[in-house]
């Protein structure tokens, strides 16, 4: 698996890190550690999980994991976030440094670890002041409780206010921002990602598989059934799958990773995954996997090279609306360039 510096920092980390959302939920404890296992033994060196997933337990579970593995948590990097609710109190949510104490404290415990590689921000908090936030992370960056720290879910403005105030201030600059991105959601490439590139900042990409639209297993017009999150479990976001079944645009990127990977002989989702992983700033795209089988499917995205004809279909079936000013005229403008071999 390749390897790459963790957003502007020195750390190294694989191409493709391991997100642990199931554990605890789609994933019982037993089955966690075998894609734990079988995510190491691939090469794989970043963990990504957050104190909200199964209130916890996620965290619980690889804590357990890391304590039977000798010399494991040395070799690895152990990403965590915080921010939404984990009580019923006024402080047991948000970026205040009253809830991140607790917060990182709790984390630690249950990974069982005396730092944490990458602390996370899990979204923008409205109510706290920037400062306080950053002035925390700072202090746990000195007190040793982390390494680095980032953001998830943030738009461009404020990644890069968060870097301007951490310069301003002499804090310790965040290194990544963990965003939704894949074939299917493009529009962080209209202002995220170049704030990004501009700062120096890596993207760790989640839901790279668009909740498994690019893994093929939904039809056109059919309800989905059997095995998938939906046919389990309809009610969980079918409003959300009418909506994209009903949007042209989905089949047409759907239509156009299918071709590739007839052509290639490689699966949906190992080229989605081939060609989000070398997109520009990109550190290390998230897996999600709820069985072996699915990890196993993923990773094998890690042998798979996209040639230029592939990248330039997946890109032009797949680019993101250009309606809304001022991005369409610049989209397009950058699309005619693409074509005619320029930057």
């Amino acid at each position: 698996m390749d390897l790459r510096t963790l957003g502007n920092s020195g750390t190294i980390v694989s191409a493709f890190a391991l997100g642990t959302m199931t554990f605890g939920a789609e994933a019982d404890e037993p089955t966690s550690h075998a894609i734990l296992d079988r995510y190491v033994e691939a090469g794989g060196t970043l963990i990504d999980t957050a104190d909200v997933y199964s209130a916890g337990t996620s965290e619980s579970i690889i804590g357990r994991w890391l304590s039977r593995k000798h010399g494991a948590r040395d070799r690895l990097v152990i990403a965590t976030k915080a921010r939404f609710p984990m009580g019923e109190g006024s402080n047991d949510l948000g970026l205040s440094r009253t809830h991140l104490r607790r917060a990182l404290d709790d984390s630690l415990r249950r990974l069982d670890v005396d730092h944490i590689d990458l602390y996370q921000m899990h979204a923008w908090d409205h109510l706290t002041p920037l400062e306080e936030t950053l002035r925390f992370l700072d202090d746990a960056v000195t007190a040793g409780k982390i390494g680095y720290y980032g953001f998830s879910n943030y738009l461009g403005w404020q990644l890069t206010k968060a870097v301007a105030v951490a310069d301003a201030y002499g804090f310790v600059a965040p290194v990544t921002l963990q965003p939704q991105y894949s074939l299917l959601v493009r529009g962080i490439e209209h202002e995220i990602v170049p704030a990004a590139l501009d700062c120096g900042i890596g993207l760790l990409p989640w839901s790279p598989l668009a909740g498994g639209w690019l893994s093929g297993k939904y039809r056109r017009d059919q309800a989905p059934t059997g095995a998938t999150r939906l046919g389990e479990n309809p009610k969980r976001g079918m409003e959300a799958f009418d909506a994209r079944n009903a949007d042209p645009h989905t089949w047409e990127v759907i239509d156009a990773v299918q071709a590739v990977a007839e052509e290639t002989g490689a699966s949906m989702s190992q080229v989605a995954l081939a060609w989000l992983v070398d997109r520009p700033a990109v550190s290390s795209v998230i897996l999600g996997a709820r069985t072996i089988e699915q990890l196993d499917d993923n990773l094998a995205a890690a042998d798979l090279e996209l040639d230029d004809d592939h990248l330039y279909r997946l890109d032009d079936a797949s680019a993101p609306r250009t309606e809304v000013y001022p991005y369409g005229p610049q989209a397009v403008a950058q699309r005619h360039r693409k074509r005619e071999g320029g930057r």
